[in-house]
């Protein structure tokens, strides 16, 4: 009989799932590191929230026991090792989706405190203050709320913001002129949103192209008196930066329910004018986790049984066979998605992803969905290849797999397009001696490049000179040059250059770059 410790404070019907299944569950919360490394082998599956912390050490010793899946009642794995679990052969799963209703809910809770100073006012009148006209709040009907970030739980914001006969604005690279219209909100780039709206909810993941997007900068943009909310994650604010525009009334109000350091029993902004703090309270509602509890429990019961696989975000649909064949097939894959993702600047409506040659003949689908994950990255760090479909028909991505019969260049190819309310992009790829992954066309023009860890990718006007100029700017800068790669759709049309470095090339240098005469766009990417 399989075996599962739960190992942090879920539903009881969770134990009752387990049973169900013919699992038994064993009850052993707020263990110490030590005990639960010395427990882990004893059991197949660990369940937790975020209390206990699932360290390489607690998965090793798990996996020379029983240890084959550790599931997480919640979205975020921070506390999971996750590359310790993948190399070590355990199935860690997540269950998306569970916490939105009560997240998108405490958003909303927190804007209506702010905005009425609820928190201060409660305080004041509880010490018998009675401090009527101290606390002059705002009305929301007819307010602007700006939600950045039009997923799962951004999309129920937006809903209950227009119940409350608010105006809703929502900045989402990922989201379809489509879907804005059957939510009721307009679309806007960053900085317009920022000017117009009087309030700011966050609702993003933390990725390199999220961190600090509400900075100084981004915060002198916003209208003067706004209000920002966050109940996402910390670190989406940079919290030295909303300090100093609390005190100067550039933010009339901030209400935070994450912080970059968690526990946060210090932080700078405490003690702040106009702030309302939570204690990371966005899933905590008996609802919510009794809902993660069972999902949770049904999802590791369905692997330890039958062996079916959802929600993982370590492991790929597919069989032990499927995997070693299609490896390096999985890399181009992921590589192409992800030059695509990274390049994608506007509303993205669909992706074309097409098989030539040997690749047609294999088992495409995981293919298919990994380069999804790629595409999808960049903006939404929970993507794995069993959500990434949902996670595009949600945002009305219309997804299309096609393969070709026909004769090409190459003994395998494999492209990816991507359809964006601007333009169309396509990006295609192959395998040099069947095991190295190549770039060999972009946007039609023909070139041969290996991705690396930091490229940095342009395109320029065929002149004299121009790569000249490029070359000597890195140079000057002591920026190391591993490969350089060009190529050109006709003399004196455009070109384009992909460039390896050894080493991330620093924003001073990039806008550098980007400011050469000959230069159209420059981007760095990372692979």
């Amino acid at each position: 009989m399989p075996k599962v410790l739960i190992a942090d404070n879920l539903s009881p019907l969770a134990v009752e799932v387990f049973e169900q299944r013919g699992i038994e569950a064993v009850v052993r919360t707020g263990l110490k590191p030590e005990d639960l490394v010395a427990a882990a082998a004893g059991y197949d599956g660990i369940a937790v929230r975020s209390a206990s912390k699932i360290t390489a050490e607690v998965l090793e010793a798990g996996s020379k026991g029983a240890l084959r899946i550790v599931g997480r009642a919640g979205i975020g794995v921070d506390n999971i090792d996750v590359p310790a679990a993948t190399r070590l052969g355990v199935v860690v799963m997540n269950t998306p989706g569970g916490n939105s209703v009560t997240t998108a809910e405490h958003a909303i809770s927190l804007m209506l405190a702010l905005c009425r100073q609820i928190p201060a006012a409660d305080l004041s009148t509880q010490a018998g203050k009675w401090e009527k006209s101290r606390f002059m709040g705002v009305e929301l009907t007819g307010k602007t709320l700006g939600v950045v970030g039009c997923g799962n739980i951004g999309a129920i914001v937006a809903d209950r913001a227009l119940g409350l006969r608010m105006k809703v604005v929502v900045y989402d690279p990922f989201l379809s002129q489509d879907r804005a219209d059957d939510l009721g909100v307009e679309k806007l780039e960053l900085d317009e949103l920022l000017a117009r709206a009087d309030i700011v909810t966050l609702h993003v993941p933390l990725t390199d192209q999220t961190r600090g997007i509400l900075d100084k900068a981004a915060l002198a943009k916003c209208r003067k008196g706004v209000r920002i909310v966050n109940c996402a994650r910390g670190g989406l604010v940079v919290e030295a930066d909303l300090k100093e525009a609390l005190e100067s009334g550039q933010v009339a109000g901030a209400a935070l329910d994450v912080f970059e350091q968690e526990p946060a029993r210090e932080n700078p902004l405490f003690g702040t004018p106009n702030l309302v703090c939570t204690p990371h309270l966005g899933a905590s509602t008996a609802e919510a986790q009794e809902k993660v509890a069972v999902q949770v429990a049904e999802q590791m019961a369905d692997y330890l049984v039958s062996g079916a696989v959802s929600n993982a975000v370590n492991m790929p649909s597919m069989t032990a066979e499927d995997a070693k064949r299609l490896g390096p097939y999985m890399t181009l894959a992921e590589q192409l998605g992800s030059f695509a993702g990274q390049l994608t600047r506007s509303g993205l409506k669909g992706v074309r992803i097409e098989y030539e040659g040997q690749v047609a003949e294999l088992n495409t689908r995981p293919l298919t969905q990994i380069a999804l994950v790629g595409l999808l990255r960049p903006m939404l760090d929970q993507v794995n290849m069993v959500n990434a479909q949902e996670l595009a028909r949600q945002r009305d991505i219309d997804v299309a797999q096609t393969k070709h019969e026909r004769d090409c260049d190459y003994q395998t190819l494999m492209r990816v397009t991507v359809i964006t309310e601007r333009q169309e992009r396509s990006v295609a790829g192959t395998l040099f001696g069947g095991t190295k992954p190549r770039l060999v066309n972009v946007k039609g023009i023909e070139l041969e490049a290996q991705l690396g860890a930091h490229m940095l990718y342009t395109t320029n006007h065929d002149r004299p000179g121009a790569i000249a100029d490029l070359s000597r700017t890195l140079a000057d800068a002591g920026i190391n040059v591993a490969t350089f790669n060009l190529g050109r759709d006709d003399r004196g049309g455009e070109a384009i250059a992909l460039i390896e470095l050894d080493e991330p090339l620093p924003p001073p240098v990039l806008e550098r770059v980007r400011a050469l005469p000959q230069i159209k766009q420059a981007e760095l990417l990372s692979f």
